[in-house]
């Protein structure tokens, strides 16, 4: 997938894989429509809806790390085109869109995995640096090396008698 055909959901979803310095985690709500973050950004704690691509207080994440970012050209239309540059990005980028918030975010996102992505996923992942991980739950059957027993173990704290 093309990173200037990035919109909605599929943007919103790589820019959180590109801020892999504050993206713990990745899960999407609303059916499957709306990204949905863990993750610490500079001492800020974040755990909820990540929708940058609608709105400026997630996109301010990604505002902030630019160490260049020039405007170009606008239309009335709103159109925009952007040459940015951002701290750990691997090099400058132009990012163009609808608007200067989408055209920034596209430029950040081809900062980070260049000009093409994969599909997004759409199941829990851990982010770790620039790769995405399945978060996969335990199984019903698996086993526990530490069942507790009624006599306890060592280790167990167990509540006073009643």
């Amino acid at each position: 997938m093309n990173v200037a055909d990035l919109t909605g959901m599929a943007l919103d979803y790589w820019v959180a894989r590109s801020l892999h310095d504050f993206v713990r985690e990745i899960y999407f709500t609303d059916s499957g429509e709306t990204v949905y973050i863990r993750g610490n950004d500079r001492g800020r704690p974040w755990d909820g809806r990540f929708t940058p691509s609608a709105s400026w207080e997630a996109a301010a994440a990604v505002l902030e790390r630019a160490q260049r970012l020039e405007v170009r050209e606008r239309t009335y239309l709103g159109a925009a085109h952007c040459i940015a540059e951002f701290e750990g990005g691997h090099r400058t980028v132009e990012g163009r869109g609808d608007s200067l918030r989408v055209a920034l975010l596209r430029a950040f996102v081809e900062s980070r995995f260049g000009d093409s992505v994969d599909d997004v996923l759409r199941e829990a992942q851990a982010v770790t640096g620039e790769r995405a991980a399945p978060i996969g739950e335990e199984s019903v059957g698996s086993s526990f090396e530490d069942i507790p027993s009624p006599d306890g173990q060592i280790g167990d704290i167990q509540s006073a008698p009643r």
